[in-house]
């Protein structure tokens, strides 16, 4: 894929970081429950690479939060580095699983980067912005039970929207079929 058409893909997924969430956040909690950001910075990550990953999960919160107060700036920079995580993971990953079917590769870079990021924004919350507050159970309602649905939306969707895309030949299949 040509650096424009991934820059056009990041750009795209940057603006879906600030509108997406406008949708959830007429629900109480909503953000915190559905995850709303998570799913153009972990797509961005997938289809673009970890470096426009972790450009769009960095970009994405920070023009969200400046235009809409979404983030709030309190837990801005603790959403940044769980982002950038994600979208640097997922495609840091994506490049090195090859197991030879698209949904494998799919479901392992989603699931692990997913899991990567929460845990280096525990770690980064637990040293940095939330000091001495955190701990392990807090940690875990706060980065699993309570988003559980956004989770669980994460990884029915995205593996979909991936697939509609590669079916549109708007990005490049993982293991094109041979015409012989």
């Amino acid at each position: 894929m040509s650096k424009v058409k991934k820059s056009i893909i990041t750009a795209i997924c940057i603006a879906l970081c600030v509108v997406l969430p406008l949708a959830f956040h007429s629900v109480p909690n909503a953000g915190s429950i559905f995850c709303p950001m998570h799913i153009p910075v972990l797509l961005c990550g997938l289809i673009c690479g970890g470096p426009l990953g972790l450009l769009c999960g960095l970009a994405g919160p920070l023009l969200s939060s400046l235009m809409t107060g979404m983030p709030p700036a309190a837990i801005l920079p603790a959403m940044m580095v769980e982002l950038a995580a994600y979208g640097l993971l997922a495609g840091l990953i994506m490049k090195l699983v090859r197991t030879g079917s698209a949904y494998a590769d799919l479901y392992i870079s989603l699931a692990a980067a997913m899991l990567g990021g929460r845990i280096l924004s525990g770690i980064a919350k637990a040293l940095i912005f939330a000091k001495g507050t955190m701990s392990m159970s807090v940690w875990a309602s706060s980065y699993f039970v309570t988003s559980l649905p956004g989770i669980i939306i994460q990884l029915a969707i995205i593996p979909s929207l991936v697939f509609t895309l590669m079916k549109a030949n708007l990005i490049p299949e993982r293991y094109p079929k041979s015409c012989e």
